[in-house]
C-alpha cells in the first residue's frame, strides 16, 4: 500500500494510541468517529455495540471492559468491533470523573445520604490492584451500584447519536454509489485545471517552435 507503514502496528500499540493519543485527543476522536461509521454493519448493530462499550466503561471492573462489552454486544445484537471502540470512552482523562461520579451516586443509593463529592483518595490505585476482598464494600460495590444508572444513561445517549450518524453516513454513501463516481472535490478540480493549462501551454509552445 502506498504511504503505508513499513512495519504493521500491533494491536496493543493501536489500543494505547486510541486511549492516549500521541498528538491530540481531537484527532483521536475524529479517527474513532471514522472507524465507527465505516464499519460494515447495520446502524443498529454499530450503535448497539458502541453503547455496550460505553456502558462497560462505567463499571469498576478495570481490565475486563472488553469482555463485558463483547458480552453485552452479543446480547443486544451489536457489532463486536464497535463495542471495542466504545470502550475508548473510558480513558485516562475520563476515568477520574467516571469513578468519582459512580462512587458518589452509589453511596447515595446505598446509604441514602447526601452526596458530598468526597471520593476515597486511593480509589484509582485500589481499582488497578484489583484487591476485591478488601475494597468490595467500601469502593467497588458503590461504584457498581452507581455505574449501572450512569452507564445506562450514557449508553442510551451514545446509541441515539451513533445510530443517527451511522444511518446518515450509510445513506449518503449509498446515494453516491447509485449516482456513480462521486463528483471531484474543488481541490481536485483545481489540480486538473492547472494540469490542463500547463499541458495547453506546452502544446502551444511546441506549435510555435
Amino acid at each position: 500500500m502506498l504511504f503505508g507503514r513499513r512495519h504493521p502496528e500491533k494491536f496493543g500499540s493501536k489500543l494505547r494510541t486510541l486511549l492516549w493519543p500521541r498528538r491530540s485527543f481531537s484527532r483521536s476522536f475524529r479517527y474513532l468517529q471514522k472507524r465507527v461509521l465505516r464499519l460494515n454493519a447495520t446502524p443498529h448493530a454499530i450503535a448497539a455495540g458502541f453503547a455496550a462499550g460505553v456502558f462497560s466503561s462505567f463499571t469498576p471492573f478495570i481490565g475486563f471492559h472488553f469482555l463485558l462489552a463483547f458480552a453485552l454486544a452479543y446480547v443486544v445484537a451489536g457489532n463486536m468491533a464497535s463495542a471495542a471502540l466504545g470502550t475508548a470512552v473510558g480513558n485516562p482523562l475520563s476515568f477520574p470523573f467516571i469513578w468519582g461520579a459512580t462512587y458518589e451516586i452509589g453511596q447515595f443509593f446505598l446509604t441514602s445520604r447526601t452526596i458530598d463529592g468526597t471520593a476515597p483518595s486511593g480509589i484509582g490505585r485500589a481499582l488497578t490492584h484489583m484487591d476485591f476482598a478488601s475494597i468490595w464494600t467500601p469502593i467497588v460495590k458503590p461504584m457498581l451500584v452507581g455505574g449501572i444508572p450512569l452507564g445506562t444513561a450514557a449508553g442510551l445517549l451514545a446509541y441515539g447519536l451513533v445510530f443517527a450518524a451511522a444511518r446518515s453516513f450509510q445513506k449518503h454513501r449509498m446515494r453516491r454509489i447509485l449516482e456513480g463516481r462521486p463528483p471531484a472535490s474543488p481541490l481536485r478540480g483545481a489540480e486538473k485545471a492547472q494540469r490542463s493549462v500547463t499541458a495547453g501551454g506546452s502544446l502551444r509552445t511546441s506549435d510555435e517552435v
